[in-house]
């Protein structure tokens, strides 16, 4: 519009052929704008736009005073008046399409979700007629190209219906779904038909589960008073929910469905969806004990079961999970998709996901944000999940409103992914029902994340002994004199005619009898052997292993050299960086015997020989397909096209599954993935790497309550493996240590295998013994960084093909044992350090012992390699970690048990608060010291 003149006579310029039909549009836009904020303009059009008379008074056309400033229609080049007439209309025709698509962006913002009736409705002038001039006799008009379902009817029917579409007690919010096709299958299944409501049978189903949710809760508030069960009451509706998720989806050929959710509703999901028998759930607020293990509190619990569906039977297991809001999440997505790759359901049609949330959880968990990051990666994706967010409108005692988070909704995090998120009363259990039909349908049809946020309550405090009123005083002076949904939801089919009142007593008596009796309560469950997952597992062979026993790790030489050579074949034309080169040339040498085989090559042909063996592998971390330090290279890239190619996924046509995957810049979510993945797929091994060993800090709650502790609170075995480089090079207390105390101090009754390997031969023997044992327990690998590519650090073809794992290497130097005086006993890369100050100060009369396993500790096998050095009568633990740190104070009281006089001295670091020391000269000092000690003075260490 630069050719607009500035004068004040504009009426002539409007007059002009030029732009009386061009510009009228934008002058119609410009008139509106200042209609609404005179100082919106400039002020030569306000002048002008001043000087015209009212709408109203001209005509009822809403931009009639503009053409009242028009040239007459006979001046040459002016537009005819039919012409401008039509062009009001399709202007008001836009304005109404401005109208429709603020309904469907903004239409939640008003909607009916709160059942306490709290939340504050903002004025949302965009969805109001007069925000766009549309006049009393535009609601009046039919306008075209309408939602099918109001299609021929007039404005104010179309507003009416856009109502109850978008504005009632379910409300979407899809419009920042950015894909088309998305958007218009959500159109026609929002706009394709107005809100009904369901048949008759439909109807009183539902009341029936609404009944069994809520008389379980208050057979159990009366029976058992005063224990927490952190009750779904207010939110009964989640029942109906799950059930139809899980029914509907059947219908749509799912065959599993894993769930996870935390501890509020959780008994009454394992009653009334899962079909746990009552009787169980009441020997367990009894304080039974049942099964292996100390157990868990009841709200922990999982559960699995086979159900009928339209669809043929399901198998739908609940998760494990400790109090620790929202990580069960990625540890279900780690399952969902080992279960997907058992049944090769490669696009996620057959096994889905279902996570239930906490609202002020679902906002303000980190780990959360991280599972959503996951959810379309290569290596994580699990096709999609239905998230329900069970929406209390509170956390604990913290107002969501005020302090639990900064956005508008607890659902705007999943906005990161695009999800589409549907908040629905739940109070009205037939939206619930919409919501949930609308959930997996989208997740079936599109294969990704979507969110149902149902809005209800919490008619208890955080747990059945709290008052919540203490801090919650309106809130609860609204829910106190309040009726639940199952009472609302009767008197709606009373009103409608659709049962009686004897019959909604009825429903109540009879699911109470049979709760007395201790039945189970889900009338479509199958038995136990009426259903067998495909390709389920057997872990009963897993269940009797025994960490003491040493499988056969050798591999002949000729299977080593066979694979070797496939290892290194790569695609014609393949062009490898220079670097990768060279390491690639040396494989093939060591392979030949010409050069010691290293780390990298060990590791990979480990692997090799176990997915050819018939075993999966799975290696996930940040940088593991090349390696942190430049060493694995299990994935190379073409010079020439960026290509990727994995020589361990073509080794043979009928090996099992290759992954390696370089992960997304997560600890937490992604260790969770691996461990669900591993408790789900023992025949494959599962390793996680973190890029240095002290980053597994930011998981380290996966750690503490799966890792550690999953096989005694609910009997899960793990197999999982997790690589954590470690080792003093002098790079500051960021990447020293991997905190190697803090998973000896976790370590009890088997349940874990913590080792530090110094030779790349125990580490192809401890990758395969972790398939090959009976037992699948977790595996704590304090991996190397400068080993790496140390000279000493070197193994032979022989050390693989005749080897085995040793957790106790005995001194390996020619030296008398009569004539050794002192052992000193150490751990990973100190080894070496020691090793080179023995040698150059000729020290005949120390022997250097290397504990490559400590836990379970080796006692035996140690006891036997003291009792070879019987005049050894000093005996030295030296570690490169502080005092307070490493493996000293764990393991202290079982090096003391074997020591021939019952005394261990000790030579390291000083006790720290820091890991380490960040500057590279006082780490050199420090390691010259702590060296010294460990060949220094006897008794000065004793006394230190």
């Amino acid at each position: 519009m630069g050719n607009v003149p500035r004068q004040r006579d504009l009426a002539g310029w409007w007059s002009s052929s030029h732009l009386a039909a061009a510009n009228a549009g934008w002058l119609e836009q410009l008139y509106e704008d200042w209609l609404r904020d005179p100082t919106a303009v400039e002020p030569h059009w306000g002048d002008w736009f001043s000087s015209f008379p009212r709408a109203d008074v001209v005509s009822d056309v809403p931009h009639a005073a503009i053409h009242a400033g028009f040239a007459p229609a006979e001046q040459a080049g002016a537009v005819p008046e039919m012409a401008l007439e039509e062009q009001l209309r399709l202007i008001r025709q836009s304005h109404v399409h401005q109208l429709i698509d603020a309904y469907r962006a903004l239409g939640h913002l008003i909607a009916d979700i709160d059942p306490l009736g709290l939340r504050e409705l903002p004025r949302v002038p965009e969805l109001e007629p007069a925000f766009y001039n549309l006049t009393a006799a535009d609601l009046d008009a039919v306008f075209e190209d309408m939602p099918p379902a109001l299609h021929g009817r007039p404005l104010e029917a179309v507003i009416a219906g856009l109502r109850d579409i978008y504005c009632g007690t379910f409300a979407a919010e899809y419009v920042h779904v950015a894909d088309g096709a998305e958007l218009r299958w959500f159109r026609e299944r929002l706009e394709g038909y107005l809100p009904e409501r369901p048949e008759p049978d439909i109807r009183l189903q539902l009341l029936q589960r609404l009944t069994a949710a809520e008389v379980l809760e208050r057979y159990l508030h009366h029976r058992y008073v005063g224990q927490k069960r952190f009750s779904l009451e207010g939110a009964e509706s989640l029942i109906p929910l799950l059930d139809e998720l899980i029914r509907r989806g059947g219908a749509q050929g799912v065959k599993e469905i894993a769930i996870g959710m935390a501890h509020r509703g959780r008994l009454n999901v394992l009653v009334n969806i899962m079909g746990k028998a009552p009787a169980d759930l009441f020997r367990e607020f009894e304080g039974s004990a049942e099964g292996a293990g100390t157990g868990d509190v009841k709200y922990h619990q999982g559960f699995s079961s086979n159900m009928n569906s339209p669809g043929g039977p399901l198998h739908v297991a609940l998760a494990f999970n400790p109090s620790h809001l929202e990580i069960v999440g990625p540890v279900v997505e780690g399952s969902v998709r080992a279960r997907q790759e058992r049944r090769g359901d490669r696009d996620g049609g057959e096994v889905v996901p279902i996570l239930i949330h906490g609202d002020a959880a679902f906002s303000g968990q980190g780990v959360l944000m991280e599972t959503f990051n996951m959810s379309q990666s290569r290596g994580y994706s699990s096709k999609g999940t239905v998230h329900v967010v069970v929406n209390n409108q509170i956390g604990f005692t913290t107002s969501n409103q005020k302090d639990a988070r900064s956005t508008r909704y607890c659902t705007d995090v999943a906005k990161m992914v695009n999800a589409p998120i549907f908040h629905v009363n739940g109070d009205d259990p037939e939206a619930v029902l919409r919501a949930a039909r609308l959930a997996i349908d989208y997740r079936m049809r599109f294969r990704k994340d979507v969110v149902i946020d149902m809005v209800c309550y919490r008619r208890h405090g955080h747990s059945e002994a709290d008052e919540p009123a203490v801090t919650q005083p309106l809130m609860y002076r609204t829910i106190r004199g309040k009726p639940g949904a199952r009472e609302i939801y009767a008197a709606r089919l009373l009103a409608d005619g659709v049962l009686d009142e004897a019959g909604a007593a009825a429903m109540i008596d009879e699911y109470r009898a049979a709760l007395e009796a201790g039945r189970t309560m889900v009338p479509y469950l199958l038995s136990n052997g009426e259903l067998l997952v495909q390709g389920a597992v057997d872990w009963s062979h897993h269940l009797d292993g025994d960490l003491r026993q040493e499988p056969d790790t050798r591999i002949t030489l000729d299977v080593l050299r066979d694979l070797s050579t496939r290892l290194g074949r790569l695609p014609a034309g393949f062009e490898l960086h220079p670097n990768v080169a060279r390491i690639y040339d040396n494989r093939r040498k060591m392979a030949a015997g010409a050069l010691p085989i290293d780390w990298g090559f060990a590791e990979l042909l480990a692997y090799a020989t176990l997915v050819t063996g018939g075993y999966g592998v799975r290696l996930s971390g940040q940088d593991s397909a090349r390696g942190t330090f430049f060493h694995r290279h299990a994935a190379v890239h073409c010079q020439r096209d960026d290509s990727v190619y994995v020589p361990l996924r073509h080794l043979d046509p009928g090996q099992a599954n290759f992954l390696v995957t370089n992960s997304l810049l997560s600890e937490e979510a992604v260790l969770a993935f691996e461990y669900g993945y591993a408790t789900t797929d023992p025949n494959t091994l599962v390793v996680w790497e973190a890029q240095f060993g002290d980053f597994a800090n930011n998981a380290q709650v996966v750690i503490d309550q799966f890792i550690s502790a999953g096989e005694q609170k609910w009997n899960r075995l793990c197999g999982l493996a997790m690589f954590l480089p470690h080792g003093y090079e002098g790079q500051g207390p960021e990447h020293s240590s991997a905190r190697l105390e803090r998973y000896l101090q976790l370590c009890a009754q088997h349940n874990m295998q913590v080792c530090v390997p110094t030779m790349p031969a125990q580490m192809f023997h401890l990758v395969r013994r972790q398939m090959l044992m009976r037992g699948r327990k977790p595996l704590v690998v304090m991996t190397p960084k400068s080993l790496l590519r140390h000279k000493q650090s070197v193994s032979s073809l022989e050390d693989l093909t005749e080897g085995a794992f040793l957790r106790v290497i005995d001194e390996v130097d020619d030296i008398h044992p009569s004539g050794v005086g002192r052992v000193i006993l150490c751990s990973g890369k100190v080894y070496f350090d020691l090793l080179e100050r023995r040698r150059s100060d000729r020290r005949d009369d120390v022997a250097i012992v290397r504990l490559e396993q400590l836990y379970p500790f080796p006692e035996d096998e140690l006891r036997a390699v003291l009792a070879r050095y019987p005049g050894a009568d000093e005996l030295v633990w030296c570690q490169e970690e502080p005092r307070n740190q490493g493996a000293w104070h764990p393991a202290r009281h079982r090096l003391l048990a074997v020591a021939p006089k019952g005394l261990v001295a000790y030579a390291g670091r000083p006790s720290s608060a820091s890991p380490a020391v960040g500057y590279p000269l006082l780490h050199i000092q420090q390691l010259h010291d702590l060296i010294d000690d460990a060949f220094g003075p006897y008794e000065h260490l004793v006394r230190h």
